[in-house]
């Protein structure tokens, strides 16, 4: 066992789970004050649920044998007869990677909540989870990231999740929002947000945890793990300030919602190739990510007519199409001596840009016919949407019956406050306890 390299990798694991609750604020302060409990639930259940689905079933589907090039063999359950302790090609723990891996499972779902807060029914979306990392994210993992997968046969390159997680989850979220139909828009008031502090906090958090997502998918400590730190770093900042000259030219005013959107596409467009680029090569994807989900937020979304409310598939789907196929122009072996080709823009022709355009393309199709599936038999034994009545008060109350601000009074008598504040002096500290009635001398 290499120590270095396995606790790099535990720590990498910790950092990816942290993006979980941080998603949860992101996501929290972005919808209206009715859905922020909902909201927040859907995103961290999948703390729970994704990691219960990995564990009894999701590895081995996922690493473990082959059938046909998209999926493994469920032979056991719960991990039983893998050797957690046997090491990998970069000397950590097999428990180690399935661990890293485990975080990822838990991640890529709570990304799609995003885009159908307010007016999915919850039973429905648990049902969904677990089906959907049965028949969609295991074979994805296992098509992209297994040895014996099809598209990693093929030679696709995806260094940490760009159609593995953002474009699978961004799809999904498309399709789910497709399904579910607009929301009624009850009450609403336009661009208002529960929490922006807490849209800055989601994002700082998510910022800080995507180095364990970058970087340690490099399964060691070493110099592609460094170049995955920096880039990252980059194209992040990359994205923050071109979302932020858009909106400075085309609205005429710098947002702090879209200086953290910025933020998320820079991130997203870097993660398939984080590992395989120069740093100047992400300071372009970053932009041209970020170019592209804004162009897709602002310009085409209502043309589309689907309601993805918080703009999961044009974020992370967006962005994550970019990002995947400017893998095929920017890939360098210099970077990285371990892939097979170099991009276009670095010399190696369009070979590689036709690996990664044929396995976006594939990813695409796939996530949204099999999602579609799911959604269609699930309907059938559970209903998908809540009533309009619990849609115009709030899911908050609705599905969960709590609210995100409780108001506590102080007392049922407010105006004994005004006329005698010193029968109260014990709530006080200071003079104010000792203030005197208005009549004592």
């Amino acid at each position: 066992m290499n120590l270095a390299n396995t606790s790099f990798m535990i720590l990498a694991s910790i950092l990816v789970l942290f993006m979980t609750p941080g998603l949860a604020f992101f996501y929290g302060g972005l919808v209206s004050k009715r859905n922020v409990v909902n909201t927040m639930l859907s995103v961290f259940v999948m703390t729970g649920v994704a990691i219960i689905c990995w564990i009894v079933i999701g590895y081995r589907l996922s690493f473990e044998g082959d059938l046909g090039g998209v999926i493994g063999r469920p032979l056991h359950l719960m991990l039983t007869g893998i050797n957690l302790n046997a090491l990998t090609d970069t000397h950590i723990p097999t428990g180690v990677y399935a661990l890293f891996q485990m975080m990822f499972a838990v991640i890529t779902p709570a990304l799609f909540v995003g885009a159908v807060v307010g007016r999915i029914r919850f039973r429905f979306l648990l049902g969904f989870i677990i089906l959907w990392s049965l028949l969609v994210y295991y074979p994805m993992v296992h098509l992209v990231w297994s040895p014996s997968g099809w598209l990693a046969r093929l030679g696709t390159l995806d260094f940490a999740g760009g159609t593995v997680v953002h474009i699978n989850a961004g799809v999904t979220a498309l399709v789910l929002s497709a399904f579910l139909g607009k929301r009624i828009k009850f009450g609403d008031i336009p661009h208002t947000h529960y929490n922006l502090p807490w849209v800055l906090l989601g994002t700082t958090i998510l910022w800080i945890g995507w180095y364990g997502f970058n970087a340690g998918s490099a399964l060691a400590v070493n110099t592609v793990a460094v170049q995955a730190t920096i880039t990252t770093t980059v194209a992040t900042a990359a994205g923050m300030v071109t979302w932020m000259i858009l909106d400075m030219v085309i609205s005429g005013k710098p947002t702090l919602v879209g200086i953290c959107t910025g933020t998320l596409c820079g991130l997203v467009g870097i993660t398939p190739s984080a590992g395989y680029v120069s740093i100047s090569s992400s300071l372009w994807i970053g932009i041209v990510a970020c170019l592209a989900s804004y162009g897709f937020v602002t310009f085409l979304k209502d043309r589309l007519g689907v309601d993805d409310a918080l703009d999961a598939f044009g974020c992370h789907g967006v962005s994550g199409i970019v990002g995947s196929l400017l893998t095929g122009v920017f890939a360098s072996k210099a970077v990285d001596p371990q892939i097979a080709l170099n991009g276009l823009a670095e010399g190696g022709g369009w070979h590689l840009l036709g690996i990664q355009t044929l396995a976006t393309v594939a990813t695409i199709v796939l996530v949204a016919v099999m999602t579609a599936i799911i959604i269609v038999g699930l309907k059938v034994v559970i209903r998908m949407r809540v009533t309009r009545a619990e849609e115009e008060s709030g899911l908050d109350q609705g599905e969960h019956g709590e609210v995100a601000d409780y108001t506590v009074p102080v007392s049922n008598n407010l105006a004994a406050y005004e006329s005698d504040p010193s029968e109260f002096g014990h709530e006080f500290e200071g003079q104010l306890a000792r203030l005197k009635r208005p009549n004592q001398s």
